[in-house]
């Protein structure tokens, strides 16, 4: 069982750079694939973007493109997600999450997806991000 925390969330003012933060503690995340999600209130949870148990491959929702990069520092135990010119309509809890199919199956290093949320074996707890004046 991989424990993910993702943390990072706050207050931000319309226009404001956040960075999001997702581990699991002890582990080293290159045996996962990494995926970022959001839930706004009131509406379904949506992908925003995955990287690749190797780091190769990143893949972002279509309507995530621009304002959001995602990356995992060089000791490979934190993949981050960053947010800039952040708006209103981004307020929701971000959720970070890994997919194991590398690590447990075999699967390809290289894959991750942002169309299928159900392959997300592992999910943190959320940390809430609100934008407001």
């Amino acid at each position: 069982q991989l424990h993910i925390v993702d943390s990072g969330g706050g207050l931000v003012q319309p226009g404001g750079s956040l960075r999001l933060s997702c581990s699991a503690p002890g582990f080293i995340l290159d045996l996962w694939a990494i995926g970022w999600f959001r839930q706004a209130p009131g509406k379904e949870r949506e992908a925003i973007a995955c990287i690749s148990s190797n780091g190769e491959t990143i893949h972002y929702a279509d309507s995530m493109e621009g304002r959001f990069t995602i990356f995992r520092d060089d000791t490979k135990t934190t993949v981050y997600l960053q947010i800039h010119d952040l708006k209103p309509e981004d307020t929701a809890v971000y959720y970070c999450a890994a997919d194991e199919k590398f690590h447990a199956y075999g699967g390809s290093p290289t894959y991750c997806t942002v169309d299928h949320q159900y392959e997300y074996d592992f999910w943190g707890q959320g940390t809430q991000v609100t934008v407001s004046s």
